[in-house]
């Protein structure tokens, strides 16, 4: 059984839609770096992006701007689907990050025309603005997008941090959307990065 059994609608927008619907589930192969925090696994792309949309929904009074909830979550829900053919990019693969916006581009170029015009032009467009992060809501659902792979590493003795030999300037880097825009939960980032710098999980430079 596969997609080689799909048995088409006389309506070949619906058949557009389904087939795409079946497509983005290679979602669920795509391993990320992280691990869930019982350790028992590598994350996936579909289980990251579900975790950030739902975080969406509930971190708003920490932001300092003023994000539309429903287009941050979309955002979050569709930011990776082009790793489905760009693989994952590893945060602190410095790099893999060289050619990460041309992978990501054709990418974003094959997925989205898999869609009718109308469809594949609005997911195309949430995409380039979580990217480009010049939004409320697109550095809203940034912010959850670094957030929630850092606190998996407080809570998994710091995973990523030992895998890429990430130091402290690397996480702050990475970070500065969260400080510039929801300062509370820097103040937490930090005192983490602390930790993480005394238990050996991050180089202190």
């Amino acid at each position: 059984m596969g997609i080689n059994d799909f048995i088409p609608s006389d309506d070949e927008q619906l058949n557009k839609l389904l087939l795409f619907t079946a497509e983005i589930d290679k979602m669920t192969a795509v391993l990320r770096r992280t691990v869930l925090i019982d350790k028992s696994r590598r994350e996936n792309d579909a289980e990251h992006s579900w975790h950030i949309a739902v975080m969406a929904m509930i971190f708003k009074d920490y932001f300092t701007g003023t994000p539309d909830l429903g287009r941050a979550v979309m955002m979050c829900v569709v930011h990776d689907l082009v790793e489905i053919y760009a693989g994952d990019t590893f945060a602190f693969d410095k790099e893999g990050n060289l050619d990460k916006a041309e992978r990501e581009k054709e990418a974003a170029d094959k997925l989205f025309s898999l869609l009718p015009t109308e469809q594949g032009s609005m997911l195309r467009a949430y995409w380039e603005e979580f990217d480009e992060m010049e939004t409320d809501d697109a550095k809203y659902a940034a912010c959850m997008d670094r957030i929630q792979p850092l606190l998996h590493n407080t809570l998994t003795d710091g995973h990523t941090w030992v895998l890429g030999k990430a130091t402290r300037e690397d996480i702050e880097k990475r970070e500065e959307v969260v400080k510039q825009n929801m300062p509370k939960v820097y103040e937490w980032i930090e005192k983490n990065i602390e930790n993480g710098i005394q238990k050996g999980w991050i180089k202190n430079c």
